[in-house]
This record gives structure tokens, C-alpha cells and sequence, in this order.
């Protein structure tokens, strides 16, 4: 019988405090997709840090063994050299370097070949050859339908583009390795590939992974979308608390959705989006005075063609409207600039409560009531190495603050106040002085939220909230919008996940290329009408 390609066993890993794997057994075999699903803090990374050679043989328990032959990586460098490429959650660029450079950071093509094989010197620090560079990573990026701008700085991308650098990236050490292997030892891990892309992307994505599993080459598929699992995967393990409770064939009649997230939370959850009454049928919802914010014709200048161009919508009290568009049509560029985030300049009126307001900082809006869970919360969001506390009060500390007395931070009154929303979110952490990168990603993402809850704003502006976190987690966060709305907060709600707008929003306003391209009471919506809003066949308003 063959072995396969990938066998782990026995793997424990304990950190302080904390066993985060025990006693887990993994198996991939060769041209196979491996779904490896489980909640934030399940520990999925972390066995794929091990896989990786970012913990070290040695900090670990248990065998690792590739094609039946035991393996010991004490580097990354020794895992890629075993064919194992991967993407891990938190990406690895190069912000002021070009998506071309991060592609083949550390394999750059060089000048003078044969004067390099004469002069050791230069054989280890030749010119690059940036022609080639460019030629060869637009190259890569035909060959599997990826369109990126190959010369602009990655900082200056969003997310989702920065992503698909990462897979890129991926790419080409994978043919790489794959030209060098002689057994056909690749294996791919993705960890969290689709968080920020579109379906369009993720779409993309799928038909590369399908042409690599033709190829013979493995993959381990982390996702929190389970419809992914079901559309690709061939089969699946679950973990959950650090053990391995399943693993099952995707065709296997007892593997549904119902099954996994039952085996996954090690509950059942009756219900992904919380129903209630939508408050566009009650009579004081429409009238002038709920408005919690108008924006009337903003456009932003003086970029050719600009991001955005004359966007007027309204979002009223205790109200979700939510934002839907293809990446690049503008729906992060939107609530930045009414946040004063944005670091162009733009044009346009701003109202709250029926007021002009004049917002050209994140201070002003949060002293105006605003609030914004931004897409990239550990870019943006949060201080990653500074502990839950700091990061709970950081928006609430103007001279206003009950936080602050005579310019300086009560400790004891922060700590009490954090407590309170820590445990009001259910947030998971061994202690508030615990600084925020060692908290599951779900859990990170509830310190953002209650960070801007301790602002208690009335508009809360909420960018890609649940990307990247689990169907537990999920379903918190969608239950706390329908508690904020229901005491009369206004949600502005950006997802590229379709069935979320769908299933959260009072109202739906469609953006294409920064333009309003639709405006829809969320009745009877389907899938299929905002994508063919979104994708610029077809405008609708509804009053």
C-alpha cells in the first residue's frame, strides 16, 4: 500500500498556559485537497506551523513524515525544501516592494550568469534582472488567469489583492519545487486563501487548485466557509480544543454543513442570521428625523477616474444597511472617507442627526459618534503587542473620557470598564494584561468591536467583520448587530460574502466602480440580483 504523502501523528504542542494540539493525527495523500476546518483557537495554525518549520522539531511531540520517510524541520527554509509551500493567515509581504519583487523575493533573477560562476561574489550578489523579473511574473499570472498590477508597491493594494500576491507567491515555489521534486511531493497549504476575495476570485481560485490537483500536487484547504469545503474539498478533518474529532470523504452522505458545525463548536446553532423586524415598515423609521447619517454626493478627487463618484445614500436608526460590491468598487473607500480616514481629498455633504458635519479625521468622527471596524484589523484595528486593556480603551481616551483624569489614564477605572465588555462579549483571553496577537483571530475581532462599543457610538461602520474568523464566532457577531441595532444604533455593514448582506441587512446599497449602482429594500433579494447589479448590468432603486 502506498504511503502517503503527508503522515503526522501523535502531534501535542503545549504554549504556556495552554495545550493548543493534543495527541493530533493528520494524513494527506498525493493530488488530494484536504479541507481542515475548526474554530479560531481550535488549532489549525498551529499544526500548520509545524508542518511548516516555524516551530522547530523539537518544540513539539509526535512524527512528521513525508512519503513514509521521517522529516525534522528546524527552519521554514528546510520545509519548502521538502516541497511544502505556505500561505499562513497573516501575510508575509513586503509592503513597499512591487507585487512582482514579493513574488520572487529571495529567488530573484539575475544579470551575468557566467561571470557569476567565475566570481563567487557575484555569485551571491548578482543584479537583479528586473526585465526578466517582470517578464516571468506576468508569465506566472497568465497562466492561471491572476490579473495584479505588477509594478505597483503592495501597500498600496487592499487586501484581497494583497492576498492573491501571497498565492502568487505560492505559485511560484510550487512549480519551482515541483520541476525539482523527483517523487511528486508537493503539497500547498492554504490557510484562510479566500477571507478577503470576491466570489469572482474565489472562483479564480478554485480552477488553479483544480489544475494543481491535475498536476498531482497536494493541498490542505483551511477555511471557515464551509460551502467551500463542500465545492472542492475531497475530504475533511475537524478540529476542535486542539483534537482531531473528524475526518470524513465530502461525498460521504453523513458530511453536511449541519454535521460539521455541530462537530466543530461541539454544539448545534439554530441560527446563522438572528431574524427580527425590519425597521423599514414602521412609520417613525421613515420619517426625516431617523436619520442617523446622510451623505449627499460625495466624490473623491482628484484620482482619474475617481474612487468614488457622487454616492448619496442614508442609514436611520436602528437600521443595517449593508454594502455590496465587486473589490475595487469603492465600499472600503466610502466609509473611510466619512470616517476621515481617507487620505485623498474628496467633496460632498456629511450629515448626523440631521446636521452638516465637517469630519477630516477619525478623532472628529468619533467625537460625532461614529465608529469603524475596519476590514484589516491587525494593520488597522489594533496594536498587536500591547494588551487587551490598551487596546479596549483606545478610542475612548478624549478629555471628555471618564477614563482620563487631568490628562492621565485611570488604570483601575480602564481595567474595570474592559472587564465589563470582555465579559459582556465573551471574549476569551487568560488575563486583560495579555497582549492581543496571543487571542484567536475571533477573539481579536471581539476586542475591536468592544473597543468601539465602549464609545457607545451611533453609527457604527462595520468593514468585513466576520472575515476570517469561525461559524461560532460568527454567529456572535451577528446576533450583537441585531442587539445594537435594537437599542438604535446605526450599522453600515460592508461583506463580500453575499449570503451575510443578504441575511443581515434592512437594505442594500450596490456600489460599481464607485458609483451607486443600486439601492434595494432587502426583500425577496436573491444572490443573483445583486450580482448582476454588482457587476454593472443593471441598475435598481427602490424608494
Amino acid at each position: 500500500m502506498t504511503a502517503p504523502l503527508l503522515h503526522m501523528q501523535g502531534i501535542t504542542k503545549d504554549f504556556p498556559g495552554v495545550r493548543a494540539l493534543d495527541n493530533v493525527s493528520f494524513e494527506v495523500n498525493r493530488g488530494e485537497i484536504h479541507a481542515l476546518c475548526g474554530e479560531n483557537g481550535a488549532g489549525k495554525s498551529t499544526l500548520i506551523k509545524i508542518l511548516g518549520g516555524v516551530y522547530p522539531s523539537g518544540t513539539y511531540e509526535g512524527q512528521l513524515h513525508i512519503n513514509g520517510i521521517a522529516q525534522q524541520f528546524h527552519t521554514v527554509r528546510d520545509a519548502e525544501h521538502a516541497g511544502i509551500a505556505v500561505i499562513h493567515q497573516e501575510l508575509a509581504l513586503i509592503p513597499e516592494m512591487t507585487v512582482a519583487e514579493n513574488i520572487y523575493l529571495g529567488k530573484e533573477p539575475q544579470r551575468n550568469a557566467k561571470l557569476r560562476q567565475i566570481l563567487f561574489m557575484w555569485a551571491k550578489f548578482g543584479i537583479i534582472d528586473k526585465q526578466r523579473l517582470y517578464y516571468d511574473a506576468g508569465q506566472l499570472l497568465s497562466q492561471f488567469g491572476l490579473t495584479l498590477p505588477l509594478d505597483r508597491p503592495v501597500y498600496e493594494l487592499g487586501i484581497g489583492q494583497q492576498q492573491l500576491v501571497e498565492i502568487a507567491k505560492a505559485l511560484e515555489r510550487s512549480f519551482q519545487a515541483d520541476i525539482s521534486a523527483s517523487s511528486n511531493s508537493l503539497l500547498l497549504v492554504l490557510d484562510e486563501p479566500t477571507a478577503a476575495l470576491t466570489e469572482s476570485e474565489v472562483e479564480m481560485l478554485r480552477k488553479i487548485l483544480t489544475q494543481l490537483r491535475e498536476k498531482g500536487i497536494a493541498c490542505i484547504y483551511i477555511t471557515h466557509k464551509l460551502k467551500e469545503i463542500f465545492q472542492i474539498a475531497d475530504r475533511v478533518t475537524v478540529l476542535r480544543d486542539g483534537k482531531a474529532v473528524a475526518t470524513q470523504s465530502i461525498e460521504s452522505p453523513e458530511c453536511t454543513e449541519e454535521v460539521l458545525i455541530s462537530q466543530m463548536v461541539g454544539r448545534e446553532l439554530t441560527a446563522f442570521f438572528p431574524k427580527r423586524q425590519s425597521p423599514s415598515s414602521s412609520e417613525d423609521s421613515s420619517s426625516p428625523e431617523a436619520a442617523a447619517l446622510k451623505v449627499e454626493n460625495l466624490s473623491t478627487y482628484p484620482s482619474e477616474p475617481p474612487q468614488l463618484e457622487e454616492v448619496s445614500f442614508e442609514v436611520r436608526r436602528g437600521e443595517i444597511l449593508g454594502i455590496a460590491g465587486l473589490m475595487g468598487a469603492g465600499r472600503t473607500e466610502l466609509i473611510s472617507t466619512i470616517f476621515g480616514a481617507y487620505s485623498g481629498r474628496w467633496r460632498g455633504k456629511v450629515f448626523i442627526d440631521g446636521v452638516p458635519v465637517q469630519i477630516h479625521s477619525p478623532y472628529q468622527a468619533i467625537q460625532h459618534g461614529l465608529g469603524l471596524v475596519s476590514e484589516d484589523r491587525k494593520r488597522y484595528g489594533l496594536l498587536l503587542d500591547v494588551d487587551v486593556v490598551r487596546n479596549m480603551t483606545l478610542a475612548s481616551l478624549g478629555a471628555s473620557s471618564d477614563l482620563v483624569s487631568y490628562g492621565v489614564i485611570d488604570d483601575n477605572a480602564a481595567s474595570q470598564k474592559s472587564e465589563q465588555y470582555v465579559d459582556s462579549l465573551q471574549i476569551k483571553t487568560t488575563s486583560l494584561n495579555v497582549p492581543v496577537n496571543y487571542l484567536s483571530g475571533g477573539n481579536q475581532q471581539k476586542v475591536v468591536l468592544g473597543k468601539w462599543l465602549m464609545t457607545q457610538p451611533r453609527v457604527l461602520f462595520l468593514d468585513e467583520p466576520t472575515r476570517g474568523i469561525d461559524v461560532g464566532a460568527k454567529a456572535e457577531i451577528h446576533a450583537l448587530m441585531v442587539k445594537l441595532v435594537q437599542e438604535g444604533v446605526a450599522i453600515v455593514f460592508v461583506s463580500s460574502e453575499l449570503p451575510e448582506i443578504l441575511g443581515m441587512s434592512d437594505r442594500v446599497l450596490v456600489l460599481h466602480e464607485g458609483k451607486v449602482a443600486g439601492e434595494l429594500i432587502n426583500e425577496n433579494l436573491t444572490q443573483e440580483d445583486l450580482l448582476t447589479i454588482m457587476s454593472g448590468r443593471g441598475f435598481r432603486c427602490q424608494p
